[in-house]
C-alpha cells in the first residue's frame, strides 16, 4: 500500500475559514499532534497539504482503510535477492525525515493498529519498531495529523477516547456560500454566476442530508461540475454526472436531486 508523497513546493490554493493555519502552525511548533474532522470533500486533505507546503515540510499521506495493519504502518521484513531485509513504512519513514504524516479516515483502520501511535502522541515522541528493537525518537520537525468524517462514527467505526485524547481537534464544515463561491471559482475557473448557482444547488441538496442523501454535496464535487461547464459541458448534465450520480442510487432521490438542478439553472 504505498502512500501518496508530495514534495516540498508552493502551498497550494486554500482559502480561510477562520484561524485554522495560525492553530496548525502553533499545534506544529509545540510538537503536538492534530486531528481534523469535517464531512467528506471540504477540504480536509487540501487544507493539510497546503500547510505542509507553507510549513516547508514533506507530506506522507496514508488513505487508511479497514485492512491496515501496525505493519503497513511501522515496516516489515521483506525478501529479496535470497535475503531478508526491512522496508520502513510510511510513518517510520516520517519519523526519519521529520516529515508531516497524514492518516486520513483514521477510524477506517483497525482499533488495533491505531495504538502504535500513541508513544508518538505524548511527551515521548517516540515509535517503538518491535520487530527490530529500535526506538525512534521523531525529531522536533515531525507532526502527525489524522483525519475522520464524523458522519460514518458509529458504534464499530469510531476513534477510541483514549486515542482521541492525544490530539488538539479541528472541527471542518463547508465553507459559507461566499466563501465557497470563491473557492469554486479559484479551482474551475468559471464565472461568478455559475459559481453561485453550483453553490446554490449544493445549499439545497445539503437540506436532504440525512433524511434522502447519506452524505451532502461537497465543496470537491461542485468543483468538479465547474470543471465540465468550464469544458463545455452543458450545466444539466455537468451537475447529474457530478452532484447526482456519485451522491445517490435511488431513483426516487435522483429525481429530486434533478428537479433542484433544474430549478437552478433553468429548463
Amino acid at each position: 500500500m504505498p502512500p501518496d508523497s508530495a514534495g516540498l513546493g508552493s502551498p497550494l490554493f486554500y482559502q480561510p475559514l477562520g484561524s485554522e493555519c495560525q492553530l496548525f502552525e502553533h499545534a506544529y511548533r509545540n510538537r503536538l499532534p492534530l486531528l481534523i474532522k469535517g464531512p467528506t470533500g471540504c477540504g480536509k486533505t487540501r487544507f493539510v497539504a497546503h500547510m505542509a507546503a507553507r510549513l516547508g515540510r514533506s507530506l506522507i499521506t496514508v488513505s487508511c482503510h479497514d485492512d491496515l495493519t501496525a505493519a503497513d504502518l511501522v515496516g516489515r521484513h521483506l525478501i529479496g535477492d535470497g535475503q531478508t531485509y526491512w522496508a520502513d513504512g510510511p510513518l517510520t519513514r516520517a519519523v526519519r525525515q521529520g516529515a508531516i504524516c497524514y492518516l486520513d479516515e483514521i477510524v477506517e483502520a483497525r482499533k488495533d493498529t491505531t495504538v502504535v501511535l500513541h508513544p508518538l502522541t505524548d511527551d515521548r515522541r517516540v515509535l517503538p519498531i518491535e520487530r527490530t528493537g529500535e526506538q525512534l525518537q521523531a525529531p522536533d520537525e515531525f507532526m502527525l495529523v489524522v483525519s475522520y468524517n464524523p458522519g460514518y462514527q458509529n458504534l464499530l467505526k469510531s476513534l477510541k477516547p483514549s486515542t482521541r485524547q492525544r490530539f488538539v481537534a479541528l472541527g471542518f464544515d463547508f465553507p459559507p456560500p461566499e466563501l465557497e463561491t470563491r473557492i469554486v471559482i479559484a479551482e474551475s475557473g468559471v464565472n461568478d454566476k455559475v459559481a453561485a448557482q453550483l453553490v446554490d444547488l449544493a445549499q439545497r441538496m445539503r437540506k436532504l442530508t440525512g433524511h434522502d442523501l447519506e452524505e451532502a454535496a461537497s465543496t470537491r464535487l461542485l468543483v468538479y461540475a465547474a470543471n465540465l461547464i468550464r469544458a463545455g459541458c452543458e450545466p444539466a448534465a455537468a451537475c447529474e454526472a457530478a452532484l447526482v450520480e456519485p451522491l445517490t442510487d435511488d431513483p426516487d432521490t435522483a429525481m429530486a436531486l434533478r428537479e433542484v438542478i433544474l430549478a437552478g439553472f433553468g429548463r
